[in-house]
């Protein structure tokens, strides 16, 4: 067994097989040089701890060699071949006799009439993390184009740590992908409480950049100067490998819901994978979470076993803003109607329900683990296509518990 790709989803189906009872020889190859590791934790805690980012391992040496899995680390598969099973790398062949494919994403860069803007900076890698955090101090300037996620995560680091911080999102709003608009809001107010400046629905009309400055022009005249711009504009699947060996790519590498290719040889999951979801009809998404990443390696392992598991986990994610965490189980965007819950000290959840009164989303925020159990429940309610009652779903006196035993 070979695993391509030795971030959270790669590193979790090495051991998912081992769990499985698979004595076979499994490799796992990373294009990066060091151990396994998580990369949530490098937009937060890894990056406002003290000295150098310390990365948050998945499995260190002795884990890996006492279950058996050949860690390769620094090598680069550079073509699949389907035909003989073998993949060419940068240090030779290396046969397989079941592939999985977990490369993960990229992410999406700033060009300029097709061309990288140089000198602008992307979180994804722990050397990514490391070159930030060394130009993030006391009264440096940061501008972060992009009002996602990782944006946000990153600006709030750097705030905490004495950076001035300007975020640009050219949408309408911030955290317009997958996160209503309600929750947004107050996403965007503890932000601004934090002292970061937030400009939307602004277009760049101009950015110019040097090794240790930058200077963004936007569309309405305003001029932006900072010490570092960082992009965090969404990320690309990495879907090279599979796209050259002749495998289907739609938003990712195209799996059934067995996480298989066309090639049953070979798997795929992750970041770089586009899959079905049975919940919402079997639309096609592709997911970008610590959860699913964990989910999915775990699936593509034992079906690697030939064990048919279909993959059927619920989305989750979760994201921490300052003191706030916020957790959304679902796809939001598959509701038609939207129905609050409060929780007490400016916490609530929202709950979207589909035309059929179907709950297929939960969205919440509040301060700490305020929302996590009510959230989770909420998952399991739309796993289950339940169709709760709107009124009960409001009333903070009605268990969810409840609803899933009735």
């Amino acid at each position: 067994m070979v695993i391509v790709g030795a971030g959270e989803c790669g590193t979790r189906a090495a051991f998912a097989l081992r769990e499985a009872g698979y004595d076979g020889p499994v490799t796992l190859l990373g294009d990066e040089p060091h151990l396994p590791y998580e990369r949530p934790p490098l937009s937060k805690e890894g990056m406002v701890a003290e000295g150098e980012v310390q990365p948050k391992m998945i499995a260190d040496e002795a884990r890996l060699s006492s279950n058996g899995i050949v860690h390769r680390r620094g090598i680069r598969v550079t073509t699949i071949d389907r035909r003989h099973k073998r993949l060419a790398t940068s240090e030779g062949e290396i046969p397989y006799e079941k592939l999985l494919l977990a490369t993960g994403a990229a992410p999406r860069r700033l060009t300029r009439e097709g061309t990288d803007i140089p000198h602008v900076a992307y979180l994804r890698t722990l050397v990514d993390a490391a070159y930030i955090r060394t130009r993030l101090m006391l009264d440096s300037k940061l501008i972060v184009i992009g009002g996602g996620f990782i944006g946000f995560e990153l600006a709030a680091s750097a705030v905490a740590l004495g950076a001035a911080v300007t975020v640009v999102e050219v949408l309408p709003r911030i955290l317009s992908r997958g996160v209503p608009e309600e929750i947004a809001t107050i996403v965007a107010a503890r932000h601004q409480a934090a002292g970061v400046k937030i400009v939307t629905g602004v277009p760049v009309a101009q950015i110019e950049t040097a090794l240790d400055a930058a200077r963004l022009t936007l569309a309405d005249g305003t001029v932006l100067d900072a010490d570092l711009l960082v992009a965090g504009i969404g990320a690309i699947p990495a879907t090279g490998l599979a796209e050259a060996a002749g495998l289907e790519i739609a938003n990712g590498i195209a799996v059934d819901t067995h996480l298989a290719t066309a090639d049953p040889d070979i798997f795929a999951a992750g970041d770089c994978c586009s899959f079905p979801l049975a919940i919402y009809g079997n639309r096609r998404v592709r997911l970008e979470s610590w959860r699913n990443a964990q989910d999915q390696g775990t699936v593509a392992a034992k079906n690697m076993l030939d064990v048919a598991e279909p993959h059927v986990a619920v989305p989750w994610f979760w994201s921490d803003q300052h003191d706030l965490t916020l957790q959304i189980a679902g796809l939001a965007d598959e509701g038609q109607t939207t129905v609050r819950r409060d929780l007490g000290d400016g916490a609530f959840i929202l709950f979207h329900l589909a035309a059929d009164g179907r709950l297929v989303a939960a969205s919440g925020i509040g301060t700490g683990n305020t929302v996590a159990k009510d959230i989770r429940l909420a998952e399991m309610l739309v796993g289950r296509s339940a169709r709760p009652d709107a009124a009960a779903l409001a009333r903070a006196d009605v268990k969810l518990k409840a609803m899933l035993e009735g």
